[in-house]
């Protein structure tokens, strides 16, 4: 019989299509499943509000509406944060304390507890530059951001201090998806800092698939003086694969001689 698809010529048992055709319809299947649950990852996390803020007087869709205020004196916003490191001219990000509060439980135990925070609305971020934090709070508003692997590794550090779950997740999926050789090492040992599991499995994979080159590269030498408690993961972990793999070798021969 002959696949509907691609015209190629398949078994009478295959239900309708070639193997080929089928693997790759499966393929885009779980393609666009992955893309339909992070659009509802990302519409759960724009949802407001936290009802007990005062949202400023303005309704949830001006809020959306407004964004970031492209001036820093935006009239209508009624908190900012500031880069506490940068120079003293760098201007503040504005944002609204209900954004800010729905999105972040350290924001929002900042805002509505008796803190400094609370009476000025000015949150100080220290350790960041202004790019990152108005790329920070821009994804608040937008649960959107635009990203290389610094930006990304910015953000992931701040998601994580402030308990913003969905920027995590995403910049760790960004980063994973820029796993190589060459920057396995540095991944696995920040994904290691900041508990990314995704990044940390994608990581230590990409190194024990080069382990017969690892000694000779600077970021190993650079780790063992800094954390020799990794390099022994990462030896365990590639011994405990080829124990895995000598068992698989050893059942297979098993079944064959059975």
């Amino acid at each position: 019989m002959w696949c509907q698809s691609c015209k190629e010529e398949y078994e009478e048992e295959d239900a309708g299509t070639c193997k080929e055709c089928y693997e790759e319809a499966s393929e885009t299947e779980e393609e666009l499943k992955r893309e339909i649950d992070d659009l509802r990852s990302r519409l759960l996390f724009l949802r407001l509000p936290s009802p007990s803020l005062d949202a400023s007087s303005l309704g949830h869709s001006d809020l959306l509406l407004h964004a970031i205020p492209a001036s820093s004196t935006s009239s209508c916003s009624d908190a900012s944060a500031e880069a506490a490191a940068a120079r003293p001219d760098t201007p503040a990000v504005p944002a609204h304390r209900v954004i800010l509060a729905s999105r972040s439980p350290v924001f929002r135990a900042m805002l509505e507890n008796e803190m400094e925070e609370s009476r000025s609305g000015i949150i100080k971020i220290y350790d960041v530059c202004y790019d990152v934090l108005r790329a920070f709070i821009h994804y608040m508003y937008t649960a959107e951001a635009l990203l290389d692997e610094q930006m990304a590794s910015d953000l992931l550090v701040l998601a994580e201090k402030y308990e913003v779950k969905n920027l995590k997740a995403f910049c760790e999926k960004f980063l994973t998806s820029k796993v190589s050789n060459d920057n396995a090492i540095a991944h696995y040992a920040f994904a290691h800092r900041h508990s990314a599991k995704q990044l940390l499995e994608t990581s230590l994979s990409a190194i024990m698939d080069n382990m017969s080159t690892l000694a000779d590269r600077e970021e190993y030498k650079e780790l063992v003086e800094k954390d020799p408690r990794l390099v022994v993961e990462i030896y365990e972990a590639y011994l405990n694969r080829q124990v895995n793999t000598a068992a698989g070798k050893e059942t297979d021969s098993s079944n064959r001689k059975g």
